[in-house]
């Protein structure tokens, strides 16, 4: 028996520990490296397993190469296989933030059309270096450090431990050709300056082992976020409005985690809500000296009314 070879064992090995037991599965694949040796690791490995592929109608010809990745994917025995037409006119953000919303927005409604179990991504241990770096350029916290969730709702990154050149090795092995996407070179965008300048640079100062260590930051700091916000939810409850009282003694990192869980039931989109939101709310409990209502995204305001916290008009 001819022997598999690592780069496609590590990336089979991978989606089998994730993979649903029940029920079908969607593979989200553009056709790059990453998701088409993730597509083609679930086909081997699972039962049931479909593939969507996104047209986000940005580049010139994507229409054809969706087609020509659903032409694969009908070929290779995916069933079903989808091709999701979006568009990011209006919608909130730059062009990779209106994208990635329009692209979640079309695999999650693909995947209830379709009753999938989950649908499968293909971010690698890269990927992940890459967000927790950009995360400490913006000088996110926790959060933002913790990078991407291996799991969230139905969506799971099984390669977030792999490396992104296992991808292109394994795509080789198994004779596929990935698409190049011009985007992931284009020194527009941040996340493409820092695949192709600072990542390396500190590769090249700090040794290889880099990419792996600050892929594992964001896992411990995501276990640690865990548990924060499980403190946080029992010492908010239920409450309607949060008393001074019952936050004045909690430790800082608890406290902020209350209010930002506070104002997000409140409606604050959470995407928009930064540390300069929750510091304002912070110091209506530990610095207060009479100040005005603090404004959040989506024109929510909170004051504090006495010793308490409150909406207000």
């Amino acid at each position: 028996m001819a022997r598999i070879p690592p780069a496609v064992a590590a990336v089979r090995l991978a989606v089998r520990r994730v993979l649903p037991a029940g029920g079908p599965v969607l593979v989200a694949c553009s056709g790059g490296a990453d998701s088409l040796a993730l597509a083609a690791a679930a086909r081997f490995v699972g039962s049931s397993v479909g593939l969507v592929t996104v047209d986000h109608g940005l580049q010139a010809g994507s229409a054809g190469r969706a087609t020509e990745v659903a032409g694969w994917a009908s070929s290779a025995g995916f069933d079903p296989v989808i091709v999701e037409t979006v568009s990011v006119a209006g919608l909130p953000g730059g062009p990779e933030a209106a994208a990635r919303t329009a692209r979640y927005g079309a695999l999650s409604a693909a995947a209830a059309r379709t009753g999938a179990a989950a649908v499968l991504l293909g971010h690698t241990r890269d990927d992940q270096a890459e967000t927790v770096l950009l995360a400490l350029a913006r000088g996110a916290g926790p959060r933002g450090l913790a990078g991407m969730p291996a799991r969230k709702g139905i969506f799971l990154r099984p390669l977030l431990e792999v490396a992104r050149a296992d991808t292109r090795k394994a795509c080789a092995a198994l004779g596929l050709v990935p698409w190049e996407d011009p985007h992931n070179s284009d020194p527009a965008f941040a996340r493409s300056r820092v695949r192709a300048s600072a990542l390396p640079a500190l590769v090249e100062a700090l040794g290889p082992a880099v990419v792996a260590n600050l892929a594992r930051s964001a896992e411990l700091i995501a276990a640690d976020n865990e548990e924060l916000d499980r403190l946080a939810a029992r010492a908010l409850g239920s409450a309607a409005d949060v008393r001074v009282a019952d936050l004045r003694d909690l430790p800082r990192a608890i406290r902020r985690r209350v209010l930002h869980m506070w104002v997000r039931q409140l409606g604050a989109p959470g995407s928009a809500l930064s540390h300069r939101h929750v510091a304002a709310l912070d110091a209506l409990v530990t610095e207060w000296h009479g100040q005005g209502a603090v404004h959040l995204p989506g024109g929510i305001k909170v004051a504090r009314a006495k010793d308490v916290l409150v909406r207000v008009p």
